[in-house]
């Protein structure tokens, strides 16, 4: 007997990947991007910085639709662009234009990601075609401590994270490492009982 489909099998999975400005989001994405996983992964990137996905992977790789905002931050100003382009890749999915089987969104540095998180609550059209799998936040080891001391952005990021990876812990002691640990159980606590 064939398994039936749920609704949730024909929606297009979508991860938000964030992280304070040079926790690694970028490098992270780019090895996503290079790996043999057997996925098409369209992605839309934020990137307030220079520094998007590597040029070479643009270049190199014409199996990956990119679709790259560079005017400012995501989460506030860039809502409703997200929505119109979401809509788009779905209709040149829909008409055979592009083939992808994920959305990667790369918010900046400089982020809350609930806003974008909501888009896909709060959105009919994105809703009934799309679903959030995750958020991805990517913590810099050795100026975590300080970002999460200075910066509300990096305190929510890490608040509204399902997965949390800990980047550059090699510049850091163990030490260190385990109170950064620490202190994001902490802050992350609420959301790991809903899981």
């Amino acid at each position: 007997m064939a398994a039936v489909p749920t609704p949730e099998q024909d929606l297009i999975p979508v991860t938000i990947l964030t992280g304070f400005l040079g926790a690694g989001k970028t490098t992270l994405l780019n090895r996503i991007l290079t790996e043999q996983h057997g996925e098409k992964i369209a992605v839309i990137e934020n990137e307030f910085g220079e520094t998007g996905v590597d040029n070479d992977i643009l270049v190199e790789d014409r199996e990956e639709q990119i679709v790259e905002m560079n005017n400012g931050c995501l989460c506030c100003t860039v809502r409703g662009d997200l929505v119109r382009i979401l809509g788009e890749l779905g209709k040149k999915r829909r008409q055979g234009k592009l083939s992808f089987d994920r959305v990667v969104i790369e918010t900046t540095g400089l982020a809350n990601p609930g806003p974008v998180a909501q888009t896909f609550f709060m959105d009919e059209d994105v809703h009934g075609a799309y679903l959030l799998d995750a958020v991805i936040t990517v913590v810099d080891a050795k100026h975590g401590q300080q970002q999460l001391d200075r910066h509300d952005e990096a305190r929510a990021q890490v608040g509204f994270a399902d997965r949390i990876l800990l980047s550059k812990t090699d510049l850091v002691g163990e030490a260190e490492v385990a109170g950064l640990m620490d202190r994001l159980r902490d802050m992350n606590r609420a959301r790991a009982r809903r899981r």
